[in-house]
This record gives C-alpha cells, sequence and structure tokens, in this order.
C-alpha cells in the first residue's frame, strides 16, 4: 500500500454544469492517509457527480483533480455493473492475481528442486519467493475471500453463481467483496449499505475500523456515519463544507453554524436598515456628502448580503395529527407460525404489544419481517395460531415496496382514493411533501423510489391510524427527510411496529426489539442500545466458554500463536484446510438444522421448535467462532 506524508487525493476549484444549470462550483478538497470521510447531502445535490469526478469517471469543467503518485483507487458505485462468465468466486479470486501466479511459480521450483541438476539454483529461488508469498498472505487468500463473502450475506452456495444471474443488489456486494480484498489505498463507496442487512453492515463496520487504506463513502445510513467518519463534507446549494468528527458532531456544529450565520444575517439587516434611514433624511441635506459615500458603501455591502442571506430548501411537512385512543393491547398474537404454504419462516412467541409502545422488527434479509407484517394485515394468512387486533385500533401501513400504490394512477388520483376532498386542497396538500404544479399528474409508475416514498407518506398521514406498521420507512429518503420522520414518530401519540435496518432510527424509538432468525422470534424488552449490550454479554460468554474449550483441548488445536510460531508454511495451510472442514460441516449442520425447523413447525411442535431453534443458536456460535480462528490463522 502507497505510504507518502501528502495526501492520497486532491481537489481545487472543482465545477461541473450540466447545460446552463450549475451542479457546484469551488470546490477543494483533500483526502489524507487513512481518512473515515463521509459525504452527505440531500438527494440532487450532486454527491455522486462529484464521486464521479474524484475517481475520473467524469471531467470537471473547470479545476484539477490529483491522486498520489503510485497510490491505488477502488470505486463502489450505486449501480456497478458485473459481467461475464466468471462466477462470485472467481471474480473474488481475480484480486490475488498476483498471489496465484507466485503461486504457479513456487509448485514450478517445487518440482526443481527434485532435480540434482537444478536443485541448488531452485532452492534459493525458492526460499526468496516463498517468504515473499507468506508476507503477501499467499497461505490465507481462500480463507480471506470466504471471510469477506460470509460477512457481506453470500453462503458457499451462492460462490458458483455466475455475475450475470445476480441480481444488482447482489452485484453490488459482489463489487465490494472484490474492493475490500484488493485493498486498495483509497476505498471511494457510493451508498454501500443500501442492500446490506444489519448484520452485514455491522460486519462492514467491524472491517473498516481494521482498513489501513481511506474511506471516502457516501450514505443516508446516520448510525453507519456515527461508527465509520472522522471527517463529514456536506455538499449542498453548490458548495461544499467541512466538518469534524462523526454524524452526531456534525448534526450539532450545523446547527452551531446555521445559528451563528443567521445572528450575523440579522445584525448586518438592521446595520442596512440604520443606513437607509441616515441616508433618506441627509440625501438632500448639509451631509448629502456623507450620506451619498454611505449610499455607495452600502450598495457594495447589499452585494456581498446575497452570500451572507441564510439558505434553506424546501422540506416536507408530515403531521400524523391527533389519533383516535385505541385500547392498551394493541396486538396480540398466540402460538403464531408465519411463511407460506410448504415454507414456514418462524415461531412468533405470544406477544403483546401495549398502546404507546414501538416494537423494532430486525433480522437478516430473507428471514421474514415483511412476511410478519403482511400477516398482521391480513394480506397472508397465518400458517397456524392466531393474531389478535385490540379494541379502537386503526392500522397504517406503509409498504415497503409501496404495493398499495396503483402504477397508472397519478399522485393526485393516490390521494384522492386515501381521503375525497377539493382538487385544490389535494394540490396543496401535495405541496407539502414537495409535489407541486403539474408534477401531481404524473403517474405513480414514473417516479423514482424516494418520490413513492413520499407519496406514501402522504397517504398514510391522511389514514388517521393509532397503529403504524412501517416496514423500512427511510428506505430512499435523503438524512433530511429522515430526521424529519424520525422526529414526527417520536411525537406519534399512537403504537408503531416498524421494520428497518435503520439502527439510529430504532435507537431513537424502539421501546422493545423484536429478532427475527430462522425458525424464531425472540423479542427483547428494552431499548436498542440495551439490546446490542445484552448480546454482548453473551457473545463474551460464548466466547469464554469456546476460549475453555480450546484450552481443554489444546493438544489437538494448540493456540493460534504457537500454530503461527511452531508451523512451517504447509503445516499452517493444512490446518487451515482443517479449520475450513469444520466450518464446513458446521454449516451443513446449520442447513440440517433449518430443514428440521420447518419440519417441526409443518407438525406445529412448539417446543421441537424451540429446542432447535436453540441447537441452531448454538451450531451457529460455534461456526462463527471457527471462523474467528480461521481469520486469526490467516492474519
Amino acid at each position: 500500500m502507497y505510504r507518502c506524508i501528502m495526501s492520497l487525493l486532491t481537489a481545487h476549484d472543482l465545477s461541473k454544469f450540466y447545460g446552463p444549470d450549475e451542479i457546484f462550483s469551488g470546490i477543494s478538497v483533500d483526502v489524507p492517509h487513512q481518512a473515515r470521510i463521509a459525504l452527505v447531502g440531500p438527494n440532487g445535490a450532486g454527491k455522486t457527480t462529484l464521486l464521479n469526478l474524484l475517481t475520473g469517471r467524469d471531467i470537471a469543467d473547470t479545476g484539477s483533480v490529483s491522486l498520489a503518485r503510485g497510490a491505488k483507487l477502488g470505486f463502489l458505485p450505486q449501480r456497478p455493473e458485473l459481467h461475464g462468465a466468471n462466477t462470485l468466486y472467481a471474480e473474488q479470486l481475480g484480486a490475488f492475481d498476483s498471489l496465484r501466479e507466485m503461486e504457479t511459480q513456487l509448485t514450478a521450483l517445487e518440482h526443481a528442486l527434485a532435480d540434482p541438476a537444478r536443485h541448488d539454483e531452485a532452492l534459493a529461488a525458492y526460499g526468496e519467493l516463498q517468504e515473499r508469498f507468506e508476507y503477501l498472505g499467499g497461505y490465507t487468500y481462500e480463507q480471506r475471500i470466504r471471510t469477506v463473502l460470509h460477512g457481506l450475506g453470500f453462503t458457499p452456495e451462492d460462490y458458483e453463481h455466475r455475475l450475470m444471474h445476480l441480481s444488482g443488489g447482489q452485484k453490488t456486494r459482489a463489487l465490494l467483496a472484490r474492493l475490500l480484498l484488493e485493498a486498495p489505498d483509497l476505498l471511494v463507496l457510493d451508498e454501500p449499505t443500501n442492500h446490506l442487512d444489519i448484520q452485514a453492515i455491522e460486519w462492514l463496520e467491524g472491517y473498516l475500523s481494521e482498513f489501513q487504506g481511506a474511506v471516502l463513502v457516501v450514505s443516508h445510513d446516520r448510525y453507519f456515519i456515527d461508527v465509520m467518519a472522522k471527517t463529514v463534507w456536506e455538499l449542498d446549494f453548490g458548495s461544499l463544507e467541512t466538518y469534524r468528527g462523526n454524524y452526531s458532531h456534525y448534526v450539532r456544529q450545523r446547527e452551531e453554524r446555521h445559528a451563528r450565520r443567521l445572528s450575523e444575517y440579522e445584525a448586518q439587516q438592521a446595520f442596512i436598515a440604520k443606513e437607509e434611514d441616515y441616508i433618506r433624511r441627509n440625501i438632500a441635506g448639509q451631509n448629502t456628502r456623507q450620506a451619498k459615500g454611505r449610499l455607495k458603501r452600502l450598495e457594495r455591502l447589499k452585494r456581498d448580503d446575497l452570500a451572507l442571506r441564510p439558505r434553506s430548501r424546501r422540506k416536507i411537512y408530515l403531521d400524523l395529527g391527533d389519533t383516535q385512543r385505541s385500547g392498551d393491547k394493541v396486538l396480540m398474537t398466540q402460538d403464531l407460525l408465519v411463511g407460506f404454504p410448504g415454507k414456514p419462516l418462524f415461531n412468533v412467541p405470544d406477544l403483546v404489544l401495549r398502546r404507546g409502545e414501538v416494537a423494532a422488527l430486525i433480522g437478516a434479509n430473507g428471514a421474514g419481517k415483511s412476511t410478519l407484517v403482511k400477516t398482521i394485515t391480513g394480506d397472508l394468512a397465518p400458517l397456524a395460531g392466531e393474531i389478535k387486533i385490540g379494541a379502537a385500533v386503526t392500522i397504517g401501513y406503509f409498504a415497503q415496496a409501496h404495493e398499495s400504490l396503483i402504477e397508472a394512477n397519478s399522485i393526485l388520483d393516490e390521494i384522492l382514493s386515501a381521503r375525497p376532498m377539493p382538487i385544490s386542497q389535494a394540490r396543496n396538500y401535495l405541496g407539502q411533501f414537495l409535489f407541486s404544479g403539474d408534477d401531481v399528474f404524473r403517474p405513480i409508475s414514473s417516479l423514482s423510489g424516494g418520490e413513492r416514498g413520499r407519496v406514501a407518506l402522504a397517504k398514510l398521514a391522511l389514514s388517521d391510524a393509532n397503529l403504524l406498521l412501517l416496514d423500512e420507512p427511510t428506505n430512499h429518503l435523503d438524512i433530511e427527510s429522515q430526521e424529519i420522520l424520525q422526529n414526527v414518530l417520536a411525537d406519534f401519540d399512537g403504537t408503531i411496529l416498524i421494520v428497518s435496518h435503520d439502527r439510529y432510527l430504532i435507537e431513537a424509538l424502539a421501546t422493545q426489539i423484536w429478532s427475527a432468525s430462522p425458525g424464531y422470534l425472540t423479542v427483547f424488552e428494552g431499548s436498542y442500545r440495551e439490546f446490542l449490550d445484552a448480546r454482548l454479554r453473551q457473545q463474551t460468554l460464548v466466547k469464554e466458554a469456546v476460549s475453555e474449550d480450546k484450552s481443554a483441548n489444546s493438544s489437538r488445536l494448540g493456540t493460534a500463536s504457537a500454530r503461527k510460531h511452531g508451523m512451517n508454511p504447509y503445516e499452517l495451510k493444512q490446518r487451515l484446510t482443517q479449520l475450513e472442514s469444520e466450518i464446513s460441516s458446521l454449516e451443513s449442520r446449520l442447513e440440517t438444522l433449518t430443514s428440521d425447523i420447518e419440519r417441526a413447525s409443518l407438525d406445529g411442535d412448539a417446543a421441537q421448535v424451540r429446542q432447535l431453534g436453540e441447537d441452531y443458536s448454538r451450531i451457529e456460535a460455534a461456526r462463527d467462532q471457527a471462523l474467528a480462528l480461521w481469520a486469526e490463522l490467516g492474519d
């Protein structure tokens, strides 16, 4: 990796226009070594455009970009283009082409060692090459590939899938894996968490915390920025401002700057008014010369006033209003099993969600979170058990894919279908959600994800619901809109069940956590922070138990340090292969348990499902420990 005192990347006086429209101008930035920078700003501010300029994918209309000599840059666009016949695994192997070439050379030299005439020469070359191969991680690169793919949510069954057959989200994760394995000096990532569940995002955060290069990332994930960033760039109104610290620091500093600028502007306006009054009283009198001099200075000051004047964007205005008071028990389940005919997903413990509570439903992609919500709404029938809705409860449902929106309808049609009202009133109402003029006649089929989300929120606010079922409500919203939604939900006097990967939102609102896993759902009474603390304590207990087990079996496994220093590279590689076999066996056991859980669920054997779920957790913990040991040996 490139090392130098100077910055990895510098940009000076960048500007970009699309036709007559200026996107931004006068932007100068630098990216130091090991920087952790988050680029934020409203949708349409030009964040992706700026990344394209910095990475060389586009050319600025003015200014320059310079990458330090010898430095390597890796870029993850929002919509990566991965084509060809490569499998997922073969694509990752491409990150280690130089190591694989060295591996081929070592194999050739091993054959040469058997030739007495070439032995001495081959031995000298072999020793030097083997030392460099080991130093560069040649004996562990395949283990590193599996670790990264696992961390980003891929399973061994995915390894042989062709790139051309991957979904858009899978392609994003595949390219991200390749970039992490290549370990460039500067990683530039455009919305890397869009297609990751919470578990994969947490893994990425941990990986980036150990990454030796610099990271520049565009993200709407406030929690991710809080964990990852040490600097925040805000791009808005065509200019860029720098803030020190993470997202929480940025929010405080931004408010302080805005307050200070408003105070300075108001003081300037008071001064201008005073000067204008003096000029008006004296321009035709004895002090006409002084008045004319002040007039010239005032004209210059008014020109400068344009730069000082505080600016603000239009924001969505969301008001859920006062709701009818529901009964104390809002949602109850009994012996509930959710899923699809022939494919049960998990048993639900008997739940009671009370008035005013906020439950956050979390879990891996595909675990069945949306399925549970659709079962509550009645869109899906339960496979077993029942759901009871409390007295005087009115449900408002925000679907992740906005299925309730009719593609052929206009935006205006959708609002009028939610609540009949005069056209003029409906148009004024849509203005609160940033739809103005002829926009209201656009068909739903023409809208972006963010625009569809705003229409769905507008309809939700008209539902008079006192139980909100929200499935990924912050998807496609910029950070400012996320903050507005969070504040509105915090003031809501009803009950909320929210499915979200937005940990910032969950931490701010949740009073209990529902965690979906294969075969079962667990309920934690408390905030998200308390949930994380409890999970950490559980993981610590598991690690201590595994550590004791490792100590008891040290004659078989030994410590990582002893293996590292007591084995030659071939013995180390053999041990890694043994661990890979153990991991594969554990993963097969997990697959078997998943099938067993499904069968027990179909039989309605709740006790068996619970026992199998506990076995699943135990085997999963053992698999994770084996992976950690594998990674430790590889390092």
